[in-house]
């Protein structure tokens, strides 16, 4: 299927398995989709979640040049409400496997940019997604249930975290993403809901982060729901922070008011490692590890690490940044330590 230069008004699409195919499917977007505009949706259903959709398919490859325009600003004042749907994500993939997606653009979403859900061996190769730096909840890549995910050679500036990894996400590369304006890479929030599938074997590498706030983070829910699961056998490597706000922050506190307080997380996170990270952090305490009292982390590295604190304009500095540890087991260092650890 070829999309062919232009622009086009699209209304909400689902293009669902399963197929009898040998070779892999192939979508051509050439042009600009635009996704309806609150007034274009008068004689459109209001309760989707998203905007283009590929569900249940074996051997797809969607690539092309083009754009995915989620016409999103005037949705983002929109409140739902809890028990009403999500703003509908520009592109999602769920059930989909062995897939390539190469050189699309996806701007101003009223959701999410992109969502792989229930995936396995899926590539995302030379992607462009902006959205402004405070438009609500527009992820740029969101991850969940899904193994073999390889994310290159992107570009990501958005208004919330550039990619995040949920449960049951498992053997995750992350490789020459440019992340910036957003909320960093996580990894979380994990523990909202009953029995979470674990998150494991996530590399983060040669990645740059610029203005974010937040750089590499990984965020646990405490609450009356949250369920122990593990987030093992994690890798941020060769990273480079420019003017963040929170480069390093392990976050298990998160979500930790009114009834929460009384429900520390119980999810497990162990076997984390920080390698060859270095920049500039605009918030003094440049490491960050607030890790779960009834299950510490265990076996967290920290391997050539060094931030510089910038600071706000006018307001004198520090001599250094500083690191905060609490509730964490099996510490190691090794050569540059800037801030210095903390034990």
């Amino acid at each position: 299927m070829v999309i062919p230069q232009g622009r086009f008004l699209v209304g909400p699409l689902v293009f669902t398995g399963p197929c009898v195919n040998k070779e892999p499917i192939v979508v051509q977007i050439q042009g600009t989709l635009l996704s309806a505009s609150p007034d274009e949706l008068e004689d459109a259903p209001m309760d989707v979640d998203t905007w283009i959709q590929f569900y249940e398919l074996n051997g797809l490859i969607v690539i092309g040049g083009g754009t995915l325009d989620g016409q999103g600003a005037a949705f983002w004042s929109h409140d739902l409400g809890s028990q009403g749907p999500g703003l509908p994500v520009n592109l999602m993939f769920q059930k989909v496997n062995n897939t390539l997606v190469r050189k699309l653009s996806s701007v101003n979403p009223k959701g999410f940019h992109i969502s792989v859900v229930q995936c396995n061996n899926i590539r995302l190769y030379n992607l462009r997604i902006t959205a402004p730096a405070d438009s609500p909840n527009t992820d740029g890549i969101h991850i969940s249930r899904s193994n073999l995910v390889k994310i290159a050679r992107s570009e990501i500036a958005t208004g919330d975290d550039c990619i995040g990894m949920i449960q049951g996400s498992t053997a995750i590369s992350i490789k020459n993403v440019k992340c910036g304006p957003g909320h960093g890479i996580s990894i979380g929030s994990l523990g909202k809901y009953e029995n979470e599938a674990d998150v494991r074997g996530v590399v983060v590498k040669n990645c740059t982060l610029s203005n974010t706030d937040n750089g590499l983070r990984i965020k646990t829910m405490r609450g009356p729901k949250a369920t122990a699961s593990r987030a093992s056998s994690i890798i941020f490597q060769d990273i480079i922070m420019r003017d963040v706000k929170n480069p390093i922050i392990i976050d298990q506190e998160y979500n930790a008011h009114g009834k929460n307080q009384a429900n520390p997380s119980p999810v497990k996170i162990s076997d984390v490692h920080f390698i060859n990270v270095r920049g500039t952090s605009t918030s003094p305490v440049a490491v960050q590890v607030a890790c779960s009292r009834i299950v510490p982390c265990q076996n967290l590295k920290f391997y050539n690490i060094n931030l510089d604190y910038v600071g706000k304009p006018g307001k004198a500095l520090p001599p250094t940044c500083t690191s905060t540890c609490t509730f964490a087991t099996g510490l190691s260092y090794g050569g540059i330590q800037k801030p210095p650890a903390c034990h």
